[in-house]
C-alpha cells in the first residue's frame, strides 16, 4: 500500500491509498471504520468491480456491525446493527435510483444518519444533499491493470473531516 496526502484548503483533506487485493482493500475498510462515527455519511463511486463492496465489508468488520455485508444492489439499502457499542452500519446503493430525490427520500437515509454511519455506493451526485460533511471515497482500477491493483482516493468534505489524520488509513 503506497499513499500520498494532499490538504486541499481548510473545509476538505485528501488521501491516495495503492491498493493490491481485496484483503488489503478490507483491511483499509477496517482503518477506514476507526475514523468513523455516528451521523457519518461515506460515499463511495467507482467502476464496477473497483472494490466498493468489498472496503463496505471492511468498514462492517471495523465497525463490529452483524453481517453478512453484500452489495445491496436490489434490496436498495440494508441496516447492519452493531454487535456492541458502536453505531449501526446502513449500506445503500445509489446506482438503480435515478435522479429523483424522491426516491432517495424514500430510503430515509437522512433520517437514520444521526446515531448510524451511512456507507453509499454509487451515491457521487445523488446523495451529497444529506450531508454538508461527508466523506468521498473515489475507487479506481485501471482497465489495463491485469491484477487486483486499485487506488482509492479518501476527500473529506466540510468542518468534520478537517484535522482528522486521513494518513491514518495507510
Amino acid at each position: 500500500m503506497s499513499r500520498t496526502n494532499t490538504s486541499t484548503g481548510a473545509s476538505t483533506s485528501s488521501i491516495t491509498v495503492a491498493v493490491d487485493g481485496p484483503e488489503r482493500t478490507r483491511a483499509l475498510g477496517r482503518s477506514l471504520a476507526a475514523l468513523l462515527r455516528p451521523g457519518d455519511l461515506v460515499v463511495l463511486s467507482g467502476e464496477l468491480g473497483a472494490g466498493k463492496t468489498t472496503l463496505t465489508r471492511g468498514i462492517g468488520e471495523g465497525l463490529g456491525v452483524r453481517g453478512p455485508i453484500t452489495s445491496p444492489t436490489f434490496v436498495i439499502a440494508r441496516v447492519h446493527p452493531p454487535l456492541g457499542d458502536g453505531p449501526p452500519l446502513v449500506h445503500a446503493d445509489a446506482y438503480r435510483l435515478g435522479g429523483d430525490l424522491a426516491e432517495l427520500e424514500d430510503l430515509d437515509l437522512d433520517a437514520a444518519l444521526p446515531e448510524s454511519v451511512v456507507v453509499v455506493e454509487w451515491g457521487e451526485g445523488k446523495v451529497e444533499g444529506l450531508a454538508d460533511e461527508r466523506l468521498h471515497v473515489a475507487l479506481h482500477h485501471p482497465e489495463e491493470a491485469a491484477d487486483e491493483r486499485r487506488t482509492m482516493t479518501f476527500t473529506g468534505v466540510g468542518p468534520r473531516w478537517h484535522g482528522v489524520d486521513l494518513a491514518a488509513l495507510g
